[in-house]
Parts: C-alpha cells; structure tokens; sequence
C-alpha cells in the first residue's frame, strides 16, 4: 500500500455534526484530498461547504464537475447529483437515478473512488439510517484500501456503521471524537 492519496466519507442522518468533530481534528497540512457525501433533499442549498469550512483548518469546497481532486482539500458532494472521481483524479457529477433513495450516494462515490485509487484510499463511513456505503466500503477494503466505521454506539442512527460491519470489510470500528485524530496521524506518517 502507497501513500493514501484520498479520503472518502459518507453520512447520513446525524452527519453534520460527525463532519464537523472529524474536520476539525484535522491538521492544516493533512496531506490527502477528502470528498464526502451527506444525504440531502435535492432542493436544499448547498451550504455544507460554508458551514464545515467555519470548523475546518482545510480548504472547504463546493466543486464544479471536471474540477482536480488536489491534497489537503476537501470536496463536498452537491444535493441532486452524485459525486464521482473519474479516471483522471477529477470530480464529476452524475443525475443518474438515487441510489439507496439518495443522489448524493455514499456508494456511488466510493465505487468510483476504489477505481481510481485502489490500495491509496482510505473510507470513512458515519452515521446514517439505511445502508449506503455498505457495498462501497466491502469494494474498497478488496481494492487494498483501509476501512473504517464510526461505532454505532457514537452514532446518532446507527444503521450506516451496522451495515458496513456487517460486511465483514471495516478495519477499524472508532468512536467520532476517535475518527479525526485517528486519520491525522495514520496519514501523516504515510
């Protein structure tokens, strides 16, 4: 396994408040790209960027399609369109039907992140009421890359982290306040 190149993070219910502990643990010079998804109606503002980027040391960035993935920058998924990496360590945007009833999908953009990445992922899936990023995270842990799940005793819905446990593909269960630090220094000494 090389340098972990990127983060991909997915919630659901109860995810502002997991991004904003994570984000906030992270150093100025965390050295890989984060992208995440939080399941929003499609006709909501898109104002997560804003509100994450007042608890984050990091650039917070609501992205255009076709936009460079770069390090130490973080990429939020917009409401109504799922959020991919193409081949080229690129952001794209997709309208192709809600998966697991959600456009953005967990799922969808850790899919299309293993591709591209493989063994230089890593995952992160939070808090949430159904089972998107199940399959995602099973994906990525087989690609190499490493898992992790917030513990769904520190979940505000704990259905997301069950699913992905279940899988059988996590490679660490963490409590949220456990999760920003956890990545900081995992990724500092990659």
């Amino acid at each position: 396994m090389g340098p972990v190149k990127a983060v991909v993070m997915g919630a659901s219910w109860g995810g502002l408040n997991a991004y904003t502990q994570i984000l906030a643990a992270l150093p100025a010079n965390f050295p890989a790209a984060i992208l995440l998804v939080q399941h929003q109606h499609p006709s909501s503002e898109n104002r997560l960027p804003w509100l994450l980027g007042r608890y984050c040391s990091l650039p917070v960035i609501a992205p255009e399609d076709k936009e460079p993935i770069l390090p130490g920058h973080v990429y939020v998924a917009p409401p109504g369109y799922h959020m991919l990496v193409d081949q080229g360590e690129r952001v794209a945007f997709s309208v192709a039907r809600p998966v697991h009833y959600s456009r953005p999908s967990v799922d969808e953009l850790f899919f299309s992140a293993g591709v591209v990445y493989g063994d230089r992922l890593a995952a992160v899936i939070l808090t949430g009421a159904n089972d998107d990023g199940a399959a995602g995270i099973e994906y990525i842990h087989r690609r190499g890359g490493f898992t992790i799940a917030q513990s769904p005793v520190s979940s505000e819905a704990p259905a997301m982290p069950e699913a992905a446990i279940r899988t059988g593909a996590v490679s660490e269960v963490l409590d949220l306040e456990q999760i920003g630090p956890y990545l900081a220094e995992r990724l500092q000494g990659s």
